[in-house]
């Protein structure tokens, strides 16, 4: 079972991950977005750890659902939103549990996704953060590895395909080529959560 400390872990794992890729996510958006997302996604991830270790909540939900409103209040341009509005889902759907099994973070992490889904307004195959983050939740239920693989091929998968939402879709079919920032940070996400369970519980 998955109890609270677990993901507050997951999210300083994240935090620290992000942190060590933001350069990388940023020379991505720098080729098809505005240059900022690895900086942005760092500012509010390193808000996230802040929040957690001044005064962590005591059940998985609330832990995600503070963080996700940590990033929203924090993450400037598109991101911010879409990752807190995943996070918050997420934590919402969890409730008030004191510990989640493996299959109930995954019936959540849907929740979230879909959340993504219908304030971006894309779906996967639209080279954005879902075509990482659809193929990790369909996985999860079956192994934490499961759905990090899934995220990472789905966030190569994004190379060949021209953007149809966010800014890289006013490039057209200049947009080819590029692996999508979001997509690539998702997948850092989902391997954080992979960590975070090799090293405890999972």
């Amino acid at each position: 079972m998955l109890d609270a400390d677990f993901f507050r872990r997951w999210m300083m794992t994240a935090a620290a991950s992000i942190d060590r890729e933001a350069d990388r996510l940023t020379a991505l958006d720098s080729a098809i977005g505005d240059a900022d997302h690895g900086s942005n996604l760092q500012r509010g991830f390193r808000a996230v750890a802040a929040v957690l270790e001044k005064e962590p909540p005591d059940t998985p939900g609330g832990v995600l659902t503070l963080a996700g409103r940590q990033l929203i209040s924090t993450v400037g341009g598109a991101s911010g939103p879409l990752y807190g509005t995943l996070l918050r889902r997420t934590g919402k759907a969890l409730g008030d549990a004191a510990e989640v099994d493996q299959e109930q973070l995954a019936e959540a992490l849907r929740a979230g996704v879909e959340g993504v889904m219908t304030l971006g307004g894309a779906a996967p195959g639209d080279k954005t953060m879902l075509d990482a983050l659809v193929p990790a939740a369909d996985a999860l239920a079956s192994g934490f590895g499961t759905a990090r693989t899934a995220a990472e091929e789905g966030a190569v998968a994004t190379v060949p395909m021209q953007a149809r939402k966010g800014r890289a879709s006013y490039l057209g079919e200049r947009s080819i080529g590029h692996q999508d920032p979001g997509a690539t940070s998702s997948a850092l996400l989902i391997a954080a959560l992979e960590e975070t369970a090799g090293t405890g519980e999972g």
